[in-house]
């Protein structure tokens, strides 16, 4: 099992397959991009599975959650995901993508085995998805997302950040759309993970202000505490359910006390927390032949390390200096 000090169990893995990205989101990259991490650090595919496999089989790992930078840049991301599907026992599989390329591979990776697929859309106007992406590439998104509902990678998950000034008004509205459509929207407030830095607490939008956007036109009532389980985000029947809204607070009202997630970087490290300033080198012990149980050491030693928060809200608290394209969401 991967365990930290304060009892929490790391079940969910989240994989970044590569740092790079087709778009330039203002929240989380400068324009003219990043410089990407050389082909040689990034891990194979074959390392790739390889960790996976020992995450699942020998450390407890039951979700695995594959992530970017853009995912679907990765060449080998059906192999990847078909192997981790024949793992035992078997993974949970998902994908975070931002939605661009979903028409062209969602029939083959629903039919290599992912389960569902959480896609990034942060507004229902082209123009402004212009503005918070820098790239013309919105209809492309609508196309991705009911290609993913077509092949069954259900249920289809939506991931919006509203920026003040820009997309705030649209919080009812994306909810109304995704209703609509079927898909189970989640608001994030917007984090400091852009490498430029220019992250603005006063300028975020606040879970509270969110709620209150909703609730001009929905009724919204919480859900049971105990539904939500180690989930990131907080959940309200909207006009007295089924249905669900999702808002992940992260600023706001931190989860860290019931985090159950671990992540490993496109480049091979591991890290305890998203926000971690410290990581665990698994590509260099991996590549010099070292065996199963020396790197299921070295991880348990990254995770038990962990400290009991992000430290997100505190005055001094900056992004680490790596990417955050290389790090995984």
């Amino acid at each position: 099992m991967l365990l930290d000090t304060f009892g929490r169990q790391a079940v969910d893995l989240r994989v970044s397959l590569t740092d790079r990205c087709n778009l330039r989101c203002t929240y989380c990259m400068p324009e003219q991009g990043l410089q990407w991490l050389a082909k040689p650090t990034l891990l194979t595919d074959e390392e790739i599975v390889r960790l996976v496999g020992l995450a699942v089989r020998e450390l407890g790992v039951r979700e695995v959650r594959f992530t970017g930078g853009e995912p679907l840049l990765r060449p080998g991301l059906v192999s990847i995901v078909a192997a981790c599907a024949e793992l035992r026992p078997r993974p949970e599989l998902s994908l975070t993508t931002n939605g661009v390329g979903l028409t062209r591979v969602a029939a083959a990776l629903q039919a290599a085995g992912l389960d569902r697929v959480n896609v990034s859309l942060d507004t229902l106007d082209e123009d402004t998805f212009h503005t918070l992406t820098r790239r013309q590439r919105h209809r492309d998104v609508l196309a991705g997302l009911a290609a993913a509902e077509a092949a069954g990678l259900t249920p289809v998950k939506v991931n919006s950040v509203l920026m003040r000034g820009v997309n705030d008004h649209e919080a009812a509205d994306l909810l109304a759309w995704s209703l609509e459509h079927g898909y189970q929207l989640r608001f994030i407030e917007q984090m400091p993970l852009d490498a430029q830095h220019g992250w603005d607490r006063a300028g975020m939008i606040t879970a509270e202000e969110i709620l209150a956007r909703l609730g001009e036109r929905f009724a919204l009532t919480p859900e049971p505490s105990a539904d939500r389980g180690a989930a990131p985000a907080e959940r309200w029947l909207v006009d007295g359910g089924p249905t669900t809204v999702g808002v992940i607070a992260s600023v706001t009202r931190p989860f860290c006390r019931a985090c159950d997630r671990t992540r490993l970087t496109a480049d091979g490290q591991v890290r305890n927390c998203l926000f971690a300033t410290g990581e665990t080198d698994l590509r260099t012990a991996l590549r010099s032949g070292a065996d199963d149980a020396e790197l299921a050491a070295l991880w348990r030693a990254a995770m038990w390390g962990k400290k009991a928060g992000a430290g997100i809200d505190a005055p001094d608290f900056h992004q680490p200096d790596r990417p955050m394209s290389a790090i995984g969401g």
